[in-house]
């Protein structure tokens, strides 16, 4: 269902949590889930997956992640704003010792000259640490979009992992 290389990042990245001893949780809105699905392809994975939010209404942004409404209103959904506090939301509302977030547009419709399709926002909260962001503007049709937002969330995810526990 999913490209190897998506499922092998994914295994590589749980192995790399088993041992620092970190949990996941995911809130997505443009890729639908398919972070927590990539991550739970693989057998065992709910030792280190805790759960996942698809949040792709504004509506489900706010009641799930506790995102502003007023904050959505004022950067629109597809932003830093809205990414960092869906991932600190995930972060709060989760037993998750860290958190991805992705909000962006996949097309093929739907964006604008300052927010053009393929624009991205991941945003990841760490317990203890910083929010971090990133923001990519990815190529191709909405598959492409969306499994280009899929490896950076696994690299994001990887790259928050504590050095001495490898």
């Amino acid at each position: 269902m999913l490209p190897e290389a998506l499922i092998d990042a994914a295994s590589a990245l749980l192995d790399a949590c088993r041992e620092a001893g970190m949990t996941i949780a995911t809130a997505e809105s443009c890729t639908g889930g398919l972070v927590a699905g990539c991550l739970t392809e693989i057998a065992g994975s709910s030792d280190v997956f805790e759960r996942g939010f698809v949040t792709y209404s504004n509506e489900a942004k706010s009641e799930l992640l506790g995102v502003p409404a007023a904050m959505i209103a004022r950067h629109g959904a597809v932003s830093e704003e809205v990414a960092k506090a869906m991932a600190i939301g995930a972060l709060a509302r989760s037993r998750a010792l860290m958190t991805v977030a992705i909000t962006g547009v996949a097309g093929p419709g739907g964006g604008s000259k300052e927010k053009p399709v393929g624009l991205v926002h991941f945003a990841s909260a760490i317990t203890g640490g910083t929010t971090v962001h990133e923001r990519h503007e990815f190529e191709g049709n909405r598959s492409d979009i969306r499994r280009e937002a899929v490896r950076t969330a696994i690299r994001i995810l990887a790259d928050r992992i504590p050095r001495q526990a490898y």
